[in-house]
């Protein structure tokens, strides 16, 4: 088993399926009120270069749920590059905390953090992967319908979410269509990994620049914000690109009856439109919801691990 959760695709679909089935269990816990104490003692050292809601919250939320406690680095608090050196902080943080979360601009850093620590570094989102995000995904389909039964369809910018949607399709064997610009589909080293998985897995994996072709006959419709974090001065442009893109109801005629997926932050009326993000169709706080417990499954499996729990 891996040390880190650094990708989904480092893992085997077995371990993938069994942290979803803990995710379940752990979600119906606590909506029945009970705290599973299985982190106590434990802490957790969460480092933020981009600005977090969902990541900050569950995270430092789960972490309390599980026994555990949390401490908040800031980037101009530690210095990672600056003051002191990716090697130095891992060794030090070695020493004195469980496992480290990371949320950074670069991949290649929380590589870096995982090679010289001795403690689990998880990916808690950079400009390659959001794996953290694909497992809440895989939890909120679970609880439709059997993932590997489903029809998911991401449409809009082939960016850190789809690479992960990507990687996890492949890995436990979805059928998993992407439709994007062909200016901005996904990189070609993703594209080869999920289909070298998929030929393992048996998932069905296609990308399309039509949208309709790509959303017809899906059980789930997924967006992304068309802007990400350190993309702000591209907005106007990326806007006039993506709008084909748009998820509305003409969009979605193709797949009646699809759920609705969306990472969040959301920007109504432009990746989708506010009558079917709020509609009835949608999981997006569902989404949102399972990101606590996704974690917890994921902080649970490293962390008790590492300690040989």
């Amino acid at each position: 088993m891996p040390k880190d959760f650094l990708s989904v695709a480092d893992w085997s679909a077995d371990e993938i399926m069994k942290m979803l089935a803990r995710a379940q269990e752990l979600r119906s816990l606590h909506r029945s009120g009970e705290r599973p104490q299985t982190l106590q003692g434990r802490t957790l050292a969460m480092y933020f270069e981009k600005p977090s809601l969902r990541t900050h919250v569950t995270f430092e939320a789960g972490m309390a749920q599980l026994g555990g406690h949390a401490i908040l680095l800031r980037p101009d608090q530690v210095g990672i590059g600056t003051r002191e050196s990716p090697l130095d902080v891992a060794r030090n943080l070695s020493r004195w905390v469980d496992g480290l979360m990371a949320r950074t601009f670069s991949h290649e850093l929380v590589e870096l953090l995982a090679e010289n620590a001795t403690i689990p570094i998880i990916n808690g989102l950079t400009d390659r992967l959001h794996p953290c995000q694909a497992m809440a995904d895989l939890q909120t389909i679970a609880g439709v319908m059997n993932p590997q039964e489903a029809k998911l369809c991401y449409v809009g910018d082939g960016n850190n979410v789809a690479n992960s949607l990507l990687l996890l399709a492949a890995k436990v064997g979805m059928r998993f269509r992407i439709s994007t610009p062909g200016s901005h589909r996904p990189p070609d080293w993703v594209m080869a990994q999920s289909r070298e998985l998929a030929a393992l897995s048996g998932a069905e994996i296609a990308w399309s620049e039509d949208p309709h072709e790509a959303v017809e006959g899906a059980n789930f419709v997924y967006t992304d914000t068309w802007t990400s974090m350190g993309q702000e001065d591209e907005a106007e442009e990326r806007r006039r690109v993506f709008a084909p893109y748009q998820i509305n109801a003409e969009l979605v005629a193709g797949a009646p009856d699809a759920w609705l997926l969306h990472c969040l932050p959301a920007h109504r009326g432009e990746e989708i439109t506010g009558e079917l993000l709020d509609g009835a169709r949608s999981l997006i706080y569902e989404q949102a919801e399972n990101r606590l417990h996704a974690q917890k499954a994921v902080l649970e499996r490293v962390m008790l691990a590492k300690s040989g729990a």
